[in-house]
């Protein structure tokens, strides 16, 4: 059987999803989050990935992504398995795999979608009860945006970086997007399309729409 090309994500952004095996935990401690961190640092720099987005929960990680490579993702996330799951199993004594499967991504081709899906992401520590507001959460890129902290994981997309002349002004503006939390019915949409989300296959040309626009 002919081998399927390789999927096109060059410049494309994307949502990815990864899951703890059976929902299990993916952290149990502060070091086990900035072990993680690191990380996604270093794995998305050795494999020409920009970070654009994040939270890291207790049992699954969203992350917003942009590949600089065709292979970038899946070398990232190949490489974040290897290292985080080795420390994983041998400081809790465990053994065998932490992650549900393979992680999943969406392309993001909107504005619209972009927008939505980043609140998504960074009020998700606010909708499962860590945090009564976003930014008190450490673990999520929303600091970052919205309070100008500084995160060496984080490179901030275009479409916030349009969103003011300065930093302050952007933050300010990030506030006031994030303000308000999703309504239930676009958290419901978000959450189906991740759950059913699969590896892009192709790079979506120009007016298409690929079937994840909001």
């Amino acid at each position: 059987m002919a081998r399927q090309p390789r999927p096109r994500t060059a410049g494309l952004t994307l949502h990815v999803m990864q899951r703890g095996n059976n929902k299990s935990d993916l952290f149990r401690s502060k070091h086990d989050y900035e072990l993680f961190h690191a990380t996604l640092a270093e794995a998305c720099n050795t494999h020409q990935m920009t970070v654009n987005g994040y939270a890291l929960m207790t049992n699954h990680v969203h992350l917003v992504l942009t590949p600089q490579t065709d292979d970038a993702l899946s070398l990232t996330m190949q490489a974040i398995g290897r290292r985080y799951v080795y420390y994983f199993n041998k400081e809790y004594g465990r053994t065998g795999g932490l992650f549900e499967g393979r992680y999943r991504s969406l392309i993001i081709n909107t504005e619209v979608y972009w927008f939505r899906c980043m609140r998504y992401v960074e009020l998700n520590p606010v909708r499962a009860g860590l945090t009564d507001r976003p930014e008190d959460y450490q673990w999520s890129s929303h600091r970052s945006h919205a309070l100008g902290a500084r995160d060496q994981l984080l490179s901030h997309h275009a479409l916030y970086l349009s969103l003011g002349d300065s930093d302050p002004a952007r933050q300010t503006a990030w506030r006031q997007i994030c303000r308000d939390a999703l309504p239930d019915d676009q958290v419901t949409e978000l959450r189906k399309m991740v759950h059913r989300g699969t590896t892009v296959r192709r790079r979506p040309q120009r007016g298409s729409d690929p079937g994840y626009e909001l």
